[in-house]
């Protein structure tokens, strides 16, 4: 098993405090920003920031569907970070500001799987997360724009 990590980043024309707070808000914003990758999304406690819990399907591939349990922890202001207790999986998201405006990264980490599996999922998983994390940060983009 090795580590398999994903990331996508994407500037926003919006002040840090309003990105940070979009990304924050479980509730309203977030299903909002989800792309048709997610399914059955709800927040079961909480709802703003850390303590919040929240479940989803995310359907990577046609053959592959992650059940999610993500409890959402605040280690430093501007940065989320969401840890599935269903896997190994956590993904952080992280708001900077940049020039007039804010970075956004949304990063993923999670043990892969051993053997031929593992060699394929490390080779294909990322660049197919990154592709869905890069509609969602699109969405949060027009969202930021609608606000």
């Amino acid at each position: 098993m090795g580590q398999v990590t994903a990331t996508a980043e994407r500037t926003i024309d919006a002040p840090p405090e309003k990105v940070r707070a979009l990304v924050a808000d479980y509730t309203e914003t977030r299903p909002k920003i989800l792309t048709e990758h997610y399914r059955d999304y709800e927040v079961t406690e909480g709802g703003t920031g850390a303590g919040t819990v929240a479940r989803w399907k995310l359907q990577a591939t046609s053959k592959r569907v992650r059940d999610v349990a993500a409890t959402v922890t605040e280690p430093e202001p501007g940065t989320l970070v969401e840890t599935d207790g269903n896997s190994s999986m956590v993904t952080t998201w992280t708001v900077r500001e940049a020039g007039s405006g804010s970075l956004v990264q949304l990063r993923t980490s999670w043990e892969g799987a051993g053997g031929i599996g593992g060699f394929f999922e490390k080779t294909f998983a990322p660049g197919g997360l990154k592709r869905i994390y890069e509609g969602v940060l699109a969405n949060l983009d027009a969202q930021a724009g609608r606000s």
